[in-house]
């Protein structure tokens, strides 16, 4: 009778974990931004919360949730958090204006290529307005101060194209510090992906471009999302969905929505600290 009751107790405990198990399953879609980077990711500072966030990666990210049938959090940090989130598996990807380098490959799982616009095909370079169209050879930055946001596509360039001609590169964390340091004289120019170039002049006439772009293998043009080495099923999934995104022709729509936001009188570039909390926290 004992032996029948631990049986019977053994069974119902066996049936809970099982329940609990089921109970566990994953409901949301945690994606990493740095909206410091318009069209791509920035603010609208006349929402709040999760619609605060905008910007073609979000609206990317929003469909991936729809597509995968999860509800989307966004978490906002700097660029560098951003990758080490995806890294540590305290997010399931990050979506952020990634290019893809072999650095990227080696260290995450890449999606396969989403397509914003000019915005990687396309890398450039900015400065005050007073010498728009100056510098318009490698050569011409000779003994300038460039910037470039860490860990970007914009800081390889700059290393491959401009240090060898005599340029000294200065690194930010974020864009909005760059584009400060710009407009304060502490450095001379900044390389950025053309259409957050776009993006910064429109809010700042005091930007131009100088005229000068990069030359993009094609390898670095376009984006990627990031995932955690252990993601394979997901990965599997996003691949699928933009696929479909792709096949739908949605992007170009995305992009040109992107860049109409990133004009209003009411977009921003924010920079968040590593912790996910903003500046004035």
């Amino acid at each position: 009778m004992k032996k029948a009751i631990i049986i019977i107790l053994a069974a119902v405990l066996l049936l809970s974990v099982v329940g609990c198990k089921k109970e566990a399953k994953k409901t949301t879609l945690t994606v990493a931004i740095s909206p410091d980077f318009a069209p791509m990711e920035f603010v609208d500072t006349s929402k709040t919360g999760q619609d605060q966030y905008v910007g073609f990666d979000i609206t990317l990210a929003n469909y991936l949730a729809q597509e995968l049938g999860l509800t989307l959090e966004l978490k906002a940090m700097s660029f560098d958090a951003c990758q080490t989130a995806v890294q540590l598996g305290s997010v399931d990807m990050s979506i952020s204006g990634f290019s893809w380098t072999a650095e990227r490959e080696e260290n995450y799982l890449l999606s396969d290529y989403y397509i914003a616009g000019e915005n990687e095909t396309q890398q450039s370079v900015i400065t005050v307005k007073a010498k728009e169209g100056t510098m318009t050879a490698a050569e011409s930055f000779s003994g300038l101060k460039v910037g470039a946001q860490a860990a970007s596509l914009q800081e390889k360039l700059v290393q491959e194209a401009l240090i060898p001609a005599g340029a000294e590169m200065v690194t930010y964390k974020s864009i909005d510090d760059a584009v400060l340091a710009l407009q304060t004289g502490k450095i001379d120019a900044l390389a950025v992906a053309h259409g957050n170039g776009e993006a910064i002049i429109s809010n700042n006439p005091d930007i131009a471009f100088t005229g000068y772009d990069f030359e993009v293998d094609p390898k670095y043009e376009n984006n990627v999302i990031l995932l955690n080495k252990n993601s394979t099923d997901l990965l599997k999934k996003v691949n699928e969905a933009l696929a479909k995104a792709l096949a739908a022709n949605l992007y170009d729509g995305w992009y040109n929505d992107a860049k109409a936001l990133a004009g209003i009188s009411t977009a921003a570039e924010v920079s968040y600290n590593d912790d996910g909390t903003a500046p004035s926290n």
